[in-house]
């Protein structure tokens, strides 16, 4: 028995392009319950090692996600009960090594690291968790574990891994060579051949291993890393690597910067092995992998909020706010939110991210804002606008307060519909409650509370010449987005 611990690194970065109108840059397809079980998939992947033998010390998990995330991941984690986590926020993106080798450099030495996307399905636990337990061993001795999936179809939008030889108990592998997404015919032959498996991204490794590969094979990256970590700042729970070091960092996968090189590199020191893994496993990247996890009626269609299909058949519907309905199509993707419908050929699904990239040449938000916003205090509605006027629909949880702030453009009613709120108006701090309101004026500094137990829900009514969310300077921040000037809404 050794002394090492595991630590699942949930890697939770990226933005889901190909899962747009749903996922979005300010929240991506990691937050949403997409696969039925009620659950988000950052929730998901958390849960996953529950049942774990305990014969395997396990801490609490290690979440590197997007600094503007960092609530959200949060909050999803108090929703389900798990304490203890650290998240090291990343300042920009760059990549699942880097990112693993941030979470590196916060764990201990010793600690055995797990990397898990946090945007795959995993259909059994249980295997996952018996795959787990079979590389426990391997990784704990120095070495770096993959898991390859066993495919059931000649994939071609996945990577694959050759088996070589067994190792010692038959439950792993050493690895041959890595392979690029195929060809049809090339996939066939793979699969056909019996030793080929797919490239999960699921990664198992000792943190000091880790390091030592990343100080022979990626030198620059690590020490960008190294600096980042070293000016790194810290407050509650989150772990702020310094953006100027980070930013500085090469980008890239965990596959190509480290995992590809180890079979040619046996002086390094860190032997490569595959466990297979067959844990009805999917990566979530696109809307027609989504319709091959979920349930399928009599017509072969999935099928989520309210729809009516009519001699529709093989077809994903999706339904947000409104009745979603088809008549005598099949293979379509639908997908309708509050702000966008997406009606696409399920067999192009790839290229969902095309219609993200025209919004972003438009400078359109609908490519990375919802029209329902969270934020750490609770979330907002933007339910209607005009020309001199926005309307919103606001949710402050109990016990949470926005920033005390003040605008240099727009005028604000708020009128209570349930709960008490705080708000400091100027000078003046009182309550109202269910059908009271107040005014806010230019200029005026202010502030808005629940001191309650329940949900504060309230209309606010914007009206000035500008009246964009960078119209706001901070004062006083529960949540450390205070600047004293001018800045978006965090």
């Amino acid at each position: 028995m050794n002394s090492h611990h595991l630590l699942p690194v949930i890697l939770c970065g990226g933005s889901g392009t190909r899962l747009w109108p749903l996922s979005r840059e300010t929240y991506p397809k990691q937050f949403l319950a997409l696969d039925g079980h009620g659950v988000s998939m950052l929730q998901d992947t958390a849960q996953r090692l529950d049942g774990l033998s305990p014969t395997i010390a396990k801490r609490p998990p290690l979440i590197v996600c997007n600094a503007e995330h960092r609530f959200l991941a949060a909050q999803q984690m108090q929703e389900v009960g798990i304490t203890g986590v650290s998240l090291v926020l990343e300042p920009v993106g760059r990549n699942t090594a880097p990112a693993l080798t941030l979470a590196a450099l916060a764990a201990p030495a010793d600690a055995v690291l797990l990397a898990m996307p946090a945007d795959h399905v995993v259909g059994n636990p249980a295997r996952l968790q018996a795959a787990v337990e079979a590389a426990w061993p391997l990784a704990a001795q120095g070495a770096m574990v993959t898991f390859g999936i066993v495919p059931n179809r000649p994939e071609t939008g996945y990577g694959y891994i050759q088996k070589a030889q067994a190792m010692a108990d038959g439950t792993a592998y050493a690895i041959e060579s890595f392979a690029e997404k195929p060809s049809l015919e090339v996939a066939q032959a793979y699969v056909a051949s019996g030793h080929y498996l797919w490239n999960s991204g699921l990664f198992m490794v000792r943190a000091d291993q880790w390091l030592k590969a990343m100080a022979q094979l990626q030198p620059a990256m690590l020490q960008a890393c190294q600096q980042a970590m070293q000016c790194a700042s810290r407050d509650m729970d989150f772990i702020r690597p310094q953006p100027e070091h980070f930013a500085a960092c090469p980008a890239d996968s965990i596959d190509y910067a480290v995992m590809e090189h180890l079979p040619r590199n046996p002086a390094l020191g860190v032997p490569a092995c595959v466990v297979p893994l067959d844990a009805e496993w999917s990566d979530l990247g696109a809307w027609d992998a989504l319709w091959e996890v979920l349930p399928h009626d009599e017509a072969g269609n999935a099928r989520t909020g309210e729809t009516i299909a009519v001699d529709t058949r093989d077809s994903l519907l999706f339904s947000h706010n409104r009745l979603v309905a088809t008549v005598g199509v099949n293979h379509l993707v639908v997908v309708e939110t509050a702000d966008a419908v997406l009606v696409a050929d399920k067999r192009r699904t790839q290229d969902v991210k095309k219609v993200v990239e025209q919004l972003r040449a438009q400078k359109r938000t609908l490519a990375s804002t919802h029209r329902k916003v969270h934020r750490p205090w609770g979330w907002y509605d933007s339910i209607d606008t005009g020309g001199r006027f926005q309307v919103k629909r606001i949710v402050v949880n109990p016990g949470a307060q926005l920033s005390l702030q003040m605008h240099h453009h727009r005028a604000e009613h708020w009128i209570v519909v349930s709960g008490t709120a705080e708000v400091t108006n100027g000078d003046k701090t009182f309550l109202l409650t269910e059908n009271e309101s107040t005014y806010i004026p230019i200029g005026h500094t202010h502030r808005l509370a629940n001191p309650g137990k329940v949900p504060l829900e309230l209309i606010e009514v914007q009206s000035g010449g500008y009246l964009g969310e960078d119209d706001i300077v901070r004062f006083e921040d529960t949540y450390g987005r205070a600047s004293g000037a001018m800045q978006a809404a965090l």
